[in-house]
């Protein structure tokens, strides 16, 4: 795998940076400390202009490269997620409660490798625009970056992230044009009755009941009122009632995720998550309300972005460890809102087995492979000297 002969004299650096954030996450906006340390490396890399601050706590640096030409964009997030650890590693979180559960640190590393290169050869045109971004978890930086101006402010005409993705094999990248990433919306119910004792129902309006078969219609909206070839996911993945086994409840919540690609199926779900549960609550006589919030938008690649992406990531991988027509993934991802803003592509990249018996995102036995970030860079740094050539 012909990673930049630079960047992999990097390897152990890189591996130091990552488990340094590693062991020092931060959640949401308040990523104060990461951005800090990032600003840091940035000054050491010799980073032409540095903004700090950005969507609270985000990070744009500036490279000139040789001469006049447009702005690459390149996006890392940095946040972490509300999870306790359970790696064993000796590089574990030292905050209770909070990990990266993501990879995030390993994006982070990444974009750091490609900078600290890219400072050194300056083997391009125009400029490179790094994007550190808070709030990809919970939040949507990458949203109030895009509203603070950051594509008008910093002049940049094309944007690029990747994801690493445990368990896929090492090295592959996988990508498509089009949607490759779901919207995502919460819809939260609280559901009203009137409390009593569990002998005396008859006394009693029960949210229980009320609650189950809400929860069991509502995925009728995916049997029945979606047509077959399109997707949809809706869990409820919180119920929420009850203090003992004799006490029917005044009250409980459920909450649910929707996932979909098109607006016509977002606003069918809405539409019908609403006449469900608000024809349920007369059946049942009990009162409910809705709060439905609308979440991040579908990430849609462009397809000459893509497939230009896709060609960059050949010449790290080689063609047989690229797939540039992949099947559309049900998670979503805040990038979406800078690929609506200017053209990009996001891509996943392989980093092999999942640690600790092959754990996945979000589990708290994940551990980002630190062999992988040196392939990260180097397609940070391709995509760039590709992208935008010295004449």
């Amino acid at each position: 795998m012909p990673v930049v002969n630079r960047i992999a004299d990097y390897a152990e650096e890189m591996k130091g940076w990552r488990r340094y954030l590693h062991q020092h996450p931060e959640l949401e906006f308040q990523c104060h400390k990461t951005a800090a340390w990032i600003v840091e490396r940035l000054k050491e890399f010799g980073v032409d202009e540095i903004h700090e601050g950005i969507a609270v706590s985000g990070v744009v640096g500036i490279i000139n490269g040789q001469g006049k030409g447009p702005t690459i964009g390149l996006r890392a997030d940095m946040d972490a997620l509300p999870i306790g650890e359970l790696t064993g590693a000796e590089y574990a979180s030292t905050v209770p409660g909070k990990m990266h559960a993501c990879g995030h640190d390993g994006h982070v590393t990444m974009l750091l490798g490609a900078a600290k290169y890219l400072c050194e050869t300056r083997n391009f045109a125009g400029r490179v625009a790094l994007l550190f971004q808070p709030a990809e978890e919970d939040g949507g930086g990458g949203e109030v970056m895009v509203k603070e101006g950051v594509m008008d402010r910093f002049r940049i005409t094309q944007v690029y992230g990747i994801h690493n993705a445990p368990n896929m094999p090492f090295g592959k990248f996988i990508t498509t044009p089009g949607p490759l990433m779901a919207a995502v919306d919460t819809a939260t119910v609280r559901v009203i009755g009137r409390g009593g004792h569990g002998a005396t129902p008859h006394e009693t309006v029960d949210p229980v009941v009320a609650i189950v078969g809400m929860v069991s219609a509502l995925q009728t909206i995916i049997s029945r009122n979606l047509y077959t070839l399109d997707d949809l996911v809706l869990s409820v993945t919180q119920i929420h009632t009850g203090t003992a086994s004799n006490i029917i409840p005044e009250d409980g919540w459920f909450c649910a995720t929707i996932r979909t690609f098109t607006p016509e199926v977002r606003a069918m779900v809405e539409k019908r998550f609403r006449e469900i549960v608000e024809g349920h609550a007369a059946a049942y006589n009990v009162d409910v309300e809705i709060k439905y919030e609308l979440g991040y938008p579908p990430t849609v690649n462009h397809p000459a972005e893509t497939e230009f992406a896709a060609k960059v990531a050949a010449e790290i991988s080689g063609e047989d460890l690229v797939d540039a027509n992949s099947p559309r993934e049900m998670g979503s991802e805040d990038f979406a809102y800078m690929l609506e803003a200017r053209p990009g592509a996001y891509l996943f990249l392989g980093t092999g087995p999942g640690a600790n018996g092959g754990a996945g995102l979000h589990h708290p036995g994940f551990d980002f492979n630190d062999e992988a970030a040196p392939v990260g860079a180097s397609f940070f740094v391709k995509l760039v000297e590709r992208a935008q050539p010295v004449a």
